[in-house]
């Protein structure tokens, strides 16, 4: 039988492990190419959180890493390998875009948030739906349908942004900057507490979304029916049929839910930092959603923390890269390719030592429990 190891194993130790495994790894990447590790992480953490400015940029990639890991988290769950957040997070934006573009002139951004939030949600749901109902009813596995639908997702945001969405006159292929009334406030109250400035940062409210969004999904999962015949269907689908879960509309909302999670991240960055919609504005987050959700094992809580993680990355990494000529862009690219690396694809390097060990442990714990069967006095 498979040892089940205690949580603070499964949910602490391991990821601790793969993620020092994956700097030491990277320390060795950067000795290569001649310069000083401890440099390096130090430039790194520092560029991240040593300034006021830096921990805003590293809150507000975050933020979209925990929209996209939330939406992974949640298929998952339900058994479904869900690699089409980039594409949902695409369409999403353009939900925002369109609640922006018609209410910007003439409400204030309070007023059009909650209908950016459901445009959002609903284009990225949308996104999700077809292939939810193909992978529920045609068998068509979800991995290849939402892959091929990031593709689709980009062709379309750039057709509506060159044919549809672009102002007249103008040669960039993106929609017209909103007017105050699009654009979402900064948190920069919140650093002038704790003394500090926020600077340049882009840090704005999507981040108290986001944590919400959080409580929501922890509500969702493991507080209601629905979120039961979620996790029943991801675990056992023989079994959740047997005792009457409806599997196809069981997979169908738990896409529905992905995609809206992934649809909300277009938030943070369209309504507050671009002030547009433009082509590229995921930038690779749905993908990274992926390694934020396993590195926080599906759970509201470590995602957000692999998300901090993961910004902290994205800052410090784009920092380190200038203060150290020799470690290009691609070279920081290299280090967080090794952490998803280790967080995902060797997530059970560590994994089968510490169950022995456990086991070998809880073993001599029961046999000493049991007459006669220690040593003698």
């Amino acid at each position: 039988m498979k040892h089940q190891l205690p949580k603070w194993v499964d949910y602490g130790l391991i990821p601790l492990l793969n993620l020092i495994t994956a700097f030491l790894v990277a320390g060795l990447v950067v000795l290569l190419v001649g310069e000083n590790p401890l440099e390096a992480a130090y430039l790194l953490v520092r560029g991240a959180f040593g300034y006021g400015g830096g921990i805003g940029y590293t809150l507000f990639y975050a933020t979209n890493f925990i929209f996209t890991g939330l939406s992974v988290a949640v298929a998952i769950h339900c058994g479904l390998f869900n690699i089409g957040s980039e594409g949902q997070a695409y369409v999403g934006g353009i939900g925002v875009a369109a609640a922006c573009l018609a209410l910007d002139h003439y409400v204030p951004w309070y007023v059009t948030f909650p209908f950016a939030v459901l445009g959002a949600a609903a284009f990225g749901a949308a996104w999700a739906f077809i292939p939810a109902w193909l992978q529920a009813k045609r068998g068509s596995h979800v991995v290849i349908t939402t892959i091929m639908f990031n593709f689709i997702a980009s062709a379309l945001m750039i057709y509506l942004l060159v044919e549809v969405f672009k102002p007249a006159g103008s040669m960039a292929p993106e929609t017209r900057t909103f007017e105050s009334g699009g654009q979402l406030p900064k948190l920069d109250w919140l650093f002038e507490l704790f003394g500090t400035s926020l600077g340049g940062a882009p840090f704005n409210i999507s981040f108290l979304l986001a944590l919400l969004a959080c409580w929501a999904v922890w509500l969702l999962i493991w507080r209601t029916r629905l979120g039961y015949e979620i996790r029943t269907t991801g675990i056992n689908p023989t079994a959740a049929v047997y005792a009457g879960i409806p599997q196809v509309r069981t997979i169908v909302i738990a896409m529905l839910i992905s995609g809206a999670l992934a649809g909300m991240m277009g938030l943070n960055p369209i309504m507050g930092d671009q002030y547009r919609l433009q082509e590229s504005f995921p930038a690779g987050a749905g993908f990274v959603g992926i390694a934020v959700s396993l590195m926080g094992r599906n759970h509201p809580v470590g995602i957000i923390f692999a998300a901090i993680l993961f910004g902290m990355l994205w800052q410090g990494g784009a920092e380190l890269a200038f203060d150290m000529p020799k470690i290009s862009r691609d070279m920081i690219v290299v280090i967080q390719g090794l952490v998803i690396l280790f967080a995902g694809a060797l997530e059970h390097m560590y994994r089968p030592a510490l169950a022995g060990f456990f086991n070998r442990r809880d073993h001599r714990t029961d046999s000493s429990a049991v007459p006669g069967t220690g040593e003698a006095g």
